[in-house]
């Protein structure tokens, strides 16, 4: 199957006046994707369905959310426009070899908001990314690749200590890198990313190094992804997620000391295809803010 995006286009709230969206979607506009299809095989290829694997994304990884408009849907209860029907339509029942068709995908995105990915995930794991426009979207009100920020991290004697983290690098690897860990299977078919952040304990008291475990990844295509735990038994490593040569941190024998500061490396899945748009940290502590950095 061959596929691509024709046509990104936005609709006004208004085409969905009559309709009953569940509340998380109450402050959505519609988009209407158009995408093309080809079945480049030499048989017949019954009920494809290949809007179903796309996915259109912010600039900070934030899917939208795709929606029908059947009365079979309890988020509808009838449309008000043309296009809004038209566009919740099936595609053809059956695509004979070398045919081609359109069909149409209503996805739902924030108001104000300005789309920057199509992405496509196919059946064998891999992705397929399209700009749209200049891939930039908009302001996601991310901080910028690198910069400083403030945050937490439980010390030692169960208090509060205040945490300066650092983003430093966001790297692709190779899946022969963790030759020596036994992945699953849905695991082999993945690239690894390794993603290095400084923290300095800013604190009085010592604190765990663990703070790899608070860091996380947001794809083009929309993936959330936290880190990959593996179990090192070398004795440089010996923890958590440090068993990968191109990935091993600073990591001390025992604390991290007060006004120190440490290296620490964590390991991500992504789909072939796929790339980080926005890496994260959240605290330990619930009442910290999580951070969100630009992944470039």
């Amino acid at each position: 199957m061959k596929v691509a995006p024709k046509r990104l286009a936005r609709g006004p709230a208004a085409d969905l006046a009559n309709v009953r969206l569940d509340d998380d979607l109450k402050n959505t506009v519609p988009y209407y994707l158009t995408v093309s299809y080809i079945n480049s095989g030499s048989e017949a290829v019954p009920q494809p369905k290949p809007e179903a694997n796309f996915t259109v994304t912010l600039s900070d990884g934030t899917p939208g959310e795709a929606i029908s408009l059947w009365n079979t849907n309890p988020l509808a209860t009838g449309s008000s426009g043309d296009t809004v029907e038209k566009c919740g339509k099936s595609g053809a029942k059956m695509i004979p070899a070398g045919a081609t068709a359109t069909v149409c995908q209503l996805v739902m995105l924030p108001k104000g908001r300005t789309p920057a990915t199509v992405a496509y995930s196919d059946e064998a794991g891999d992705t397929l990314l399209w700009k749209v426009g200049d891939g930039e979207g908009d302001d996601a009100g991310l901080l910028d690749a690198g910069e400083t920020a403030d945050s937490s991290w439980k010390d030692t004697k169960g208090g509060s200590a205040p945490l300066r983290v650092t983003p430093k690098s966001i790297r692709a690897g190779t899946l022969a890198d963790l030759g020596d860990y036994d992945l699953s299977g849905e695991s082999k078919n993945l690239v690894p990313w390794y993603v290095t952040m400084e923290y300095r304990n800013d604190g009085s008291v010592k604190v765990l190094p663990v703070m790899d475990e608070g860091v996380g990844l947001r794809s083009a295509a929309g993936q959330e992804v936290q880190p990959l735990s593996l179990v090192d038994l070398s004795p440089s490593g010996a923890r958590q997620g440090q068993g990968v040569d191109q990935c091993r941190g600073t990591i001390p024998n025992t604390r991290l000391e007060p006004h120190s500061t440490v290296t620490l490396c964590s390991v991500h899945l992504l789909p072939k295809g796929d790339r980080p748009v926005m890496v994260s940290f959240e605290s330990e502590e619930e009442q910290t803010e999580p951070l969100m950095w630009r992944a470039s």
